[in-house]
């Protein structure tokens, strides 16, 4: 029997090209003659560890000050960004997204996968990432995690459990641990195999080109 392919992503679901970036990776999957031997690992980043758990709905003014900008220059990006989304079936609401912080966000991932696999894990974060972008949710208020995980199919009363305690914290930070020890400075990174990287929103064409030449390298 043929060995699964491994493919780690590192994401924030605050991160606007995760998200284009996972739907690229479908597309990629899609055409991938092995992709019924694929696993897919969502793995934690958070591209702002200091926001509060407290959201702002001033997302113009948070990127602005990130980037160097003014407001409109926030806006032209996020307008830019918007685009790129639409392009591949998104239609991002960047005037209802906050300012949220995302450590809860990722320690829900992880329990869902531990708690009903691969599957479950992609379900949550796809419903994290539309909550976020397209329903402008508060992914730091607990409650609405409970209930976008929910959405996904996990146990709210279970999520909300383990929200007041501090399991997968350890799972989270060791992920982030990783990623700085592969030198990810910024996301998503999709690793194949723990051999072949490659960072950024990459068109699902040159994913796919990744994956085959994984593959075939290690499974001549």
């Amino acid at each position: 029997m043929t060995a699964p392919m491994l493919i780690e992503v590192w994401s924030d679901v605050i991160c606007p090209w995760c998200y284009i970036g996972k739907r690229n990776l479908e597309t990629a999957l899609g055409e991938f003659e092995h992709a019924a031997n694929i696993e897919v690992v969502w793995r934690s980043f958070e591209l702002d560890p200091h926001a509060p758990t407290t959201s702002t709905n001033d997302l113009a003014g948070t990127l602005a000050t990130k980037y160097g900008t003014d407001r409109a220059g926030a806006l032209a990006m996020m307008d830019r960004i918007g685009g790129v989304a639409k392009s591949v079936g998104l239609h991002y609401r960047f005037d209802l997204a906050q300012r949220s912080n995302t450590f809860d966000a990722h320690r829900v991932i992880h329990l869902a996968r531990a708690v009903d696999g691969a599957a479950a894990q992609e379900a949550v974060k796809e419903r994290l990432f539309a909550g976020y972008f397209t329903e402008g949710a508060d992914i730091a208020d607990r409650p609405t995690l409970a209930r976008l995980a929910a959405d996904a199919g996990l146990d709210g009363e279970q999520v909300t459990g383990m929200l007041s305690s501090d399991r997968f914290s350890t799972e989270v930070r060791a992920d982030e641990a990783r990623a700085r020890e592969l030198g990810i400075t910024g996301v998503p990174f999709f690793l194949v195999d723990e051999a072949g990287g490659v960072s950024g929103a990459q068109p699902p064409d040159r994913l796919l080109q990744m994956l085959r030449r994984t593959w075939e390298k290690a499974r001549p």
